[in-house]
């Protein structure tokens, strides 16, 4: 009987860990941008949160997502430049392969120089309008979501 039960135990187990894995196979690629436009530092460290537990669901290698920041959203770089915990977070999404693109309109219009005003930016990560960026990132497949 102990034998009996041991074998029901052990293939209840398999199943659970069969279907589990199943399960996060259904996620498959993925083509993700988020859209990043509020300045709430709560929310912000929440959306690089969520981020971080997409990444994990769905695997480094199986995800190519984009953060696109324009107007309020900026604030998330310009934290950052000054918070020890959003540079951690943030370079370890870099690390991840997560790009942060920039609107460049927002800079202009805010006076803002990415050089010394945000964390970790480069010319490369600037896009000339964000929510064109969105646009066209969601006309070449990628998924859109808003935190």
């Amino acid at each position: 009987m102990k034998k009996l039960i041991a074998l029901s135990v052990m293939a209840l187990l398999s199943l659970g860990l069969g279907a589990g894995a199943a399960y996060a196979e259904d996620y498959g690629k993925q083509k993700v941008v988020y859209h990043v436009n509020v300045d709430d530092e709560k929310q912000l460290k929440a959306t690089l949160g969520n981020i971080q537990n997409h990444i994990n669901a769905v695997g480094k290698e199986n995800i190519d997502l984009r953060v696109v920041m324009h107007g309020p959203g900026v604030q998330l770089l310009q934290i950052a430049n000054k918070n020890p915990d959003f540079q951690d977070k943030i370079s370890n999404l870099k690390r991840q392969g997560v790009h942060f693109n920039v609107c460049n309109n927002t800079l202009v219009g805010k006076k803002i120089d990415y050089k010394t005003d945000l964390y970790d930016v480069s010319k490369e990560d600037i896009v000339p309008s964000g929510v064109a960026e969105l646009a066209a990132l969601q006309s070449k497949g990628f998924s859109y979501v808003k935190p």
